[in-house]
Parts: C-alpha cells; sequence; structure tokens
C-alpha cells in the first residue's frame, strides 16, 4: 500500500509547516511543500498527489489559477483549500472549482481531522 501523498501550497513558511504539523498529527502520510503556485502545478504535474492543501492568496499564480488550471489539465486529486480571508462568493468559486472542503486559517488539528474523516482520508 502507498503511503497516503500530500502537497502542502503556500507561500508562507511559517504557514506551510502549521500545515504540516497538522496533517503529521492526523495522518501518516508523504508530506511535500510547494512555495507557491506555480510550484505547485509544476510537482502536480511530475507525480501524484492524493491530497492538495492550498493556499488562496499567492503571488504570481495564486489559489484560484491553480484550481483552475487542475481541472482544465484534469490532474486527478482531491484539494483542500486553506485560507484566512474566505468569503462566502470565493467558497462558491472553490466549490465549482472542485475543492472539496476549505479551512479557515489558522489551521485547527480538529477542523483538519474533521474533514479529512468526511472523505474517508485517515
Amino acid at each position: 500500500m502507498m503511503k497516503f501523498s500530500v502537497l502542502v501550497c503556500d507561500d508562507s513558511a511559517v504557514a506551510r509547516k502549521q500545515v504540516v504539523r497538522c496533517l503529521n498529527e492526523c495522518i501518516d502520510a508523504d508530506i511535500q511543500q510547494a512555495i507557491n503556485g506555480a510550484n505547485a502545478l509544476d510537482l502536480l504535474r511530475a507525480q501524484n498527489f492524493d491530497l492538495l492543501c492550498l493556499d488562496l492568496t499567492m503571488p504570481e499564480v495564486d489559489g484560484i489559477q491553480v484550481l483552475e488550471t487542475i481541472k482544465t489539465e484534469k490532474i486527478e486529486c482531491f484539494v483542500l483549500v486553506i485560507s484566512a480571508d474566505i468569503q462566502e462568493k470565493m467558497k462558491q468559486r472553490v466549490a465549482q472549482l472542485g475543492a472539496i472542503d476549505f479551512i479557515d486559517k489558522p489551521i485547527s488539528k480538529s477542523s483538519l481531522n474533521e474533514i479529512l474523516h468526511k472523505f474517508g482520508i485517515h
């Protein structure tokens, strides 16, 4: 059985560290990090990930563009949006683009655990 693989994409190293720590407490996974949207897309095209934890607000290629590209290129992976400032309109937008759910920043272990369980990830 392959280890569950996760890609954490956020332009903030502090935020990535926090997400990685929460993921490690919730699931036994192989976790990689992307420092921005372009970096995430390169990694997603190069290998398969089961889950992408994606920040929305990033320079150059933002989370929405990443979601649009995943959709266009039919990249298979669950996407969980992690964002500090998520408006109702934005929630609808990310859902339309295929995100399974979203979590407010700062991420909490319990909310992450809940979502992972809801989608059978544990």
